[in-house]
Protein backbone atom coordinates (compact mmCIF):
# COMPACT_ATOMS: atom_id res chain seq x y z
CA UNK A 1 0.00 0.00 0.00
CA UNK A 2 1.31 3.40 -1.03
CA UNK A 3 1.67 6.11 1.42
CA UNK A 4 -1.57 8.95 1.01
CA UNK A 5 0.46 11.98 2.86
CA UNK A 6 2.37 13.22 0.01
CA UNK A 7 -0.24 12.64 -2.54
CA UNK A 8 -2.63 14.46 -0.46
CA UNK A 9 -0.43 17.32 0.91
CA UNK A 10 2.58 17.11 -1.71
CA UNK A 11 6.57 15.65 -1.08
CA UNK A 12 7.95 17.48 1.30
CA UNK A 13 11.69 16.05 0.34
CA UNK A 14 13.85 18.26 -1.97
CA UNK A 15 11.78 21.46 -1.25
CA UNK A 16 13.73 22.89 1.49
CA UNK A 17 16.59 24.96 -0.72
CA UNK A 18 13.74 27.11 -2.88
CA UNK A 19 12.56 27.91 0.48
CA UNK A 20 15.59 28.80 2.14
CA UNK A 21 16.39 31.05 -0.92
CA UNK A 22 13.30 32.79 -0.96
CA UNK A 23 13.53 33.86 2.46
CA UNK A 24 17.41 34.95 1.91
CA UNK A 25 16.06 36.65 -0.80
CA UNK A 26 13.03 38.61 0.58
CA UNK A 27 15.22 39.51 3.56
CA UNK A 28 17.97 41.04 1.70
CA UNK A 29 14.95 43.06 -0.21
CA UNK A 30 13.97 43.79 2.86
CA UNK A 31 16.97 45.11 4.07
CA UNK A 32 17.78 47.20 0.88
CA UNK A 33 14.82 49.26 0.66
CA UNK A 34 14.80 49.52 4.42
CA UNK A 35 18.71 51.32 3.75
CA UNK A 36 17.30 52.91 0.95
CA UNK A 37 14.30 54.86 2.52
CA UNK A 38 16.63 55.80 5.48
CA UNK A 39 19.46 57.58 3.32
CA UNK A 40 16.32 58.86 0.98
CA UNK A 41 14.49 60.48 5.03
CA UNK A 42 18.42 61.54 5.93
CA UNK A 43 18.68 63.59 2.87
CA UNK A 44 15.53 65.12 2.75
CA UNK A 45 15.06 66.18 6.16
CA UNK A 46 18.52 67.47 7.02
CA UNK A 47 18.90 71.42 6.30
CA UNK A 48 22.36 71.85 7.94
CA UNK A 49 24.09 73.85 5.26
CA UNK A 50 21.40 76.85 6.28
CA UNK A 51 20.65 77.70 10.36
CA UNK A 52 18.08 79.78 11.60
CA UNK A 53 18.00 81.49 14.67
CA UNK A 54 15.39 83.21 16.56
CA UNK A 55 16.68 86.59 17.72
CA UNK A 56 13.59 87.92 18.90
CA UNK A 57 9.82 88.75 18.44
CA UNK A 58 7.23 91.10 19.08
CA UNK A 59 3.28 90.90 19.68
CA UNK A 60 2.16 94.37 17.87
CA UNK A 61 -1.49 93.29 18.47
CA UNK A 62 -3.80 90.53 18.53
CA UNK A 63 -3.06 89.47 15.15
CA UNK A 64 -0.03 90.33 14.12
CA UNK A 65 3.85 89.27 15.15
CA UNK A 66 6.61 91.07 14.29
CA UNK A 67 9.54 87.96 13.90
CA UNK A 68 13.32 88.67 13.79
CA UNK A 69 15.87 85.87 12.80
CA UNK A 70 19.05 85.02 12.66
CA UNK A 71 20.04 83.34 9.56
CA UNK A 72 23.46 81.90 8.33
CA UNK A 73 24.87 80.13 5.20
CA UNK A 74 27.98 78.92 3.98
CA UNK A 75 27.60 80.50 0.56
CA UNK A 76 25.57 83.83 1.16
CA UNK A 77 25.69 84.22 -2.43
CA UNK A 78 23.14 81.94 -3.01
CA UNK A 79 19.17 83.10 -1.67
CA UNK A 80 17.78 80.65 0.93
CA UNK A 81 14.36 80.40 2.25
CA UNK A 82 12.71 80.41 6.35
CA UNK A 83 9.75 79.85 7.39
CA UNK A 84 8.67 81.71 10.38
CA UNK A 85 5.52 81.44 12.27
CA UNK A 86 3.19 82.70 15.09
CA UNK A 87 2.11 80.33 17.63
CA UNK A 88 -0.70 80.43 20.62
CA UNK A 89 -0.57 79.66 24.28
CA UNK A 90 -1.22 75.55 23.48
CA UNK A 91 1.43 75.82 21.09
CA UNK A 92 -0.68 75.48 18.25
CA UNK A 93 0.11 77.49 14.80
CA UNK A 94 -1.47 79.92 13.66
CA UNK A 95 0.51 82.29 11.56
CA UNK A 96 3.44 81.69 8.76
CA UNK A 97 5.30 83.24 6.42
CA UNK A 98 8.06 82.02 4.29
CA UNK A 99 10.76 84.50 3.60
CA UNK A 100 13.54 84.86 1.38
CA UNK A 101 16.66 86.02 2.27
CA UNK A 102 18.86 87.23 -0.47
CA UNK A 103 22.32 87.48 -1.36
CA UNK A 104 24.53 89.08 0.56
CA UNK A 105 28.31 89.87 1.49
CA UNK A 106 28.05 88.39 5.18
CA UNK A 107 27.54 84.94 6.38
CA UNK A 108 25.01 85.72 8.69
CA UNK A 109 22.04 88.20 8.46
CA UNK A 110 19.51 89.31 10.89
CA UNK A 111 15.93 89.76 9.63
CA UNK A 112 12.99 91.11 10.59
CA UNK A 113 9.54 90.23 8.98
CA UNK A 114 5.65 90.69 10.01
CA UNK A 115 3.12 87.77 10.92
CA UNK A 116 -0.05 87.74 10.51
CA UNK A 117 -2.22 85.54 13.28
CA UNK A 118 -5.95 83.98 12.74
CA UNK A 119 -6.18 83.60 16.93
CA UNK A 120 -4.13 86.16 19.74
CA UNK A 121 -0.55 85.34 18.94
CA UNK A 122 1.85 84.65 22.23
CA UNK A 123 4.88 83.97 20.53
CA UNK A 124 6.76 83.91 16.99
CA UNK A 125 9.54 81.66 15.99
CA UNK A 126 11.67 80.28 12.98
CA UNK A 127 10.29 76.93 12.05
CA UNK A 128 13.41 75.93 10.05
CA UNK A 129 15.48 77.28 6.28
CA UNK A 130 16.85 75.41 3.85
CA UNK A 131 18.17 75.90 0.21
CA UNK A 132 15.37 74.67 -1.97
CA UNK A 133 13.42 78.39 -2.40
CA UNK A 134 10.19 78.15 -4.54
CA UNK A 135 9.99 79.88 -7.75
CA UNK A 136 7.56 82.07 -6.76
CA UNK A 137 9.36 83.73 -3.99
CA UNK A 138 12.66 84.10 -6.43
CA UNK A 139 10.31 85.99 -9.21
CA UNK A 140 9.43 88.83 -6.84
Amino acid sequence: MTDPMPARYGDSRGSALPRRLLAITLGALAIATAAALAVLGYQRLTTADVKGDLYGYEVIDDQTVSVTINVTRPDPSRPVVCIVRVRTGDGSETGRRELLIPPSDSATVQVTTIVKSSQPPVMGDVYGCGTDVPDYLQSR
